[in-house]
């Protein structure tokens, strides 16, 4: 399947670093104290908390294979989370206007690979820089550090579908795999977020919602609504 793996690459690139780093804080408990059960016991902590990390970053960094529903005109969660905001906005750049949004919170412990919420054709990636308030604020989207990504839906005439991918406190870098002009399929890998954010689903005003506040969802299985034929 399209990206699979490149999760799994930015968790090793970051145990390589983890992996130096914690080498050179054993080498520099063994210069400081050279001898004795306390420089060993040190030195052993640190192993064992680099080891805690190590586990977490393979845990955070996690991918497993979305189960696709077959609906015609059903779209699915772009990402792992719960959802905590259904309403309406302004969104003129990839839905000229006014939309209806589905924002889902993605915590540390949830999956942070983000998936296609319908498939279709990419008309836009566009990166927005800004702050890092905390994903928790329902408003960060208009602060923070975001990724846009519209979409044409190839099923119900082409009608459009925006996702909003947007930083948090501790996450700081969004990394989309796609640009515009490509070909997606409902459920494909689209992006990384790395740590605790948020997903925004902004969607044409006669969708039919079916998800509501509190509900978690799984990123390319959970039908959040359905687009009217």
């Amino acid at each position: 399947m399209k990206h699979k793996g490149k999760a799994l690459a930015a968790a090793g690139a970051i145990l390589a670093k983890l992996m130096l780093a914690v080498i050179f804080l054993a080498g520099l408990v063994s210069l400081v104290w050279p001898k004795g059960i306390a420089g060993l016991l040190l030195a052993a902590i640190v192993c064992f908390l680099g080891l805690g990390v190590a586990m977490f970053t393979l845990y955070f960094f996690r991918d497993p294979d979305a189960r696709v529903p077959a609906e015609p005109g059903a779209v699915v969660a772009p990402a792992h989370g719960t959802v905590d905001v259904i309403d309406e906005t302004e969104e003129p750049s990839v839905m000229g206007g006014r939309c209806r949004r589905i924002s889902i919170f993605l915590n540390v412990f949830n999956v942070h690979v983000q998936q296609a919420p319908v498939s279709g054709e990419v008309t836009l990636v566009k990166h927005t820089p800004g702050k890092f308030l905390n994903a928790l604020r329902t408003d960060c989207a208009q602060f923070n550090e975001n990724v846009l990504i519209g979409f044409k839906a190839e099923e119900a005439g082409g009608v459009r579908v925006g996702v909003r991918l947007i930083a948090g406190l501790i996450a700081r870098r969004i990394i989309p795999w796609l640009k515009p002009g490509e070909s997606v399929a409902k459920g494909e890998r689209i992006a990384l977020i790395r740590f605790g954010s948020r997903a925004n689903l902004y969607l044409p005003m006669n969708t039919d919602i079916v998800v509501k506040l509190g509900d978690k969802v799984v990123g390319g299985t959970t039908v959040m609504a359905r687009i009217p034929a």
